[in-house]
């Protein structure tokens, strides 16, 4: 969805709509020419009924949210991990495949930190397809010389390889793990009729609009923060690889 993945565009967007929601529930008050005060019979229960119901919609939106932005950074976290751990074991291969594999390795983690940090999606496809043919050359240099010489040491070393591309895997599944569209609509959907019910009741006995924008402006930042989380590219809130970083710092000469 384009709007979620520009918080900014999508705080501008709920702002400007929520608003005028609720001036259209602030008009519509006054066509029935109700004075202050009296209002349809059951009308506080609803309104608060669906502001009670949006509350907790955008609190467990927000912890779904939260939930994925706490498991890209584990996967960071375990990805770094196992490369590290690979890099010891390839030591154990002969000193020709040693150097090759360790090579390689260095150049793999320079795409992984690219893939953290690289906003523009051209970029990115370049990335994907340069770090599929590093994991590719990985693991055609590990499996040949345990193919050749299949022994327990060789038989580790691919173990460990196998858990480097599976990180990568978990990795990009996890970016990929967003929030669905259908709670962005049911809860746009729910500060719509909680906003227009809030500006059918804020209005005095001289026809002006009440705190118009308390409502709309609150929810609007609500928004903004579920989306500056769940989106991992976009805004400021993202995912920075300091594990592969240090790792990489360790690694170099």
């Amino acid at each position: 969805m384009i709007l979620t993945d520009s918080p900014f565009l999508l705080f501008a967007f709920s702002l400007f709509i929520l608003a005028l929601s609720a001036r259209l529930g602030a008009l519509y008050r006054k066509k029935r020419h109700l004075p202050e005060g009296e209002v349809l019979k059951g009308f506080d229960v609803v309104r608060s009924s669906t502001l009670m119901l949006l509350a907790l919609i955008i609190g467990f939106t927000f912890s779904m949210a939260v939930s994925r932005y706490d498991q890209r950074k584990n996967y960071e976290e375990a990805e770094a991990n196992a490369i590290g751990t690979e890099y010891l074991r390839v030591s154990l291969l002969p000193a020709a495949d040693e150097a090759k594999i360790q090579k390689l390795m260095l150049r793999y983690i320079e795409q992984r930190i690219l893939f953290y940090t690289v906003r523009d999606h051209l970029r990115l496809r370049q990335i994907d397809a340069e770090t599929a043919t590093v994991q590719a050359s990985l693991w055609a240099a590990v499996r040949d010389p345990a193919l050749a010489n299949p022994t327990p040491v060789a038989a580790l070393v691919v173990e460990g390889m196998n858990d480097v591309l599976n990180s990568q895997g978990y990795t990009q599944a996890s970016w990929w793990n967003r929030i669905p569209a259908a709670a962005w609509i049911l809860m746009g959907f729910m500060a719509i009729c909680g906003t227009a019910l809030v500006g059918y009741d804020e209005i005095d006995r001289r026809g002006r609009v009440r705190y118009l924008w308390i409502l709309p402006t609150v929810v609007s930042i609500a928004f903004f923060l579920i989306a500056e989380i769940d989106s991992p590219r976009s805004g400021v809130i993202r995912v920075v690889p300091q594990n592969l970083i240090s790792l990489s710092e360790s690694l170099h000469p």
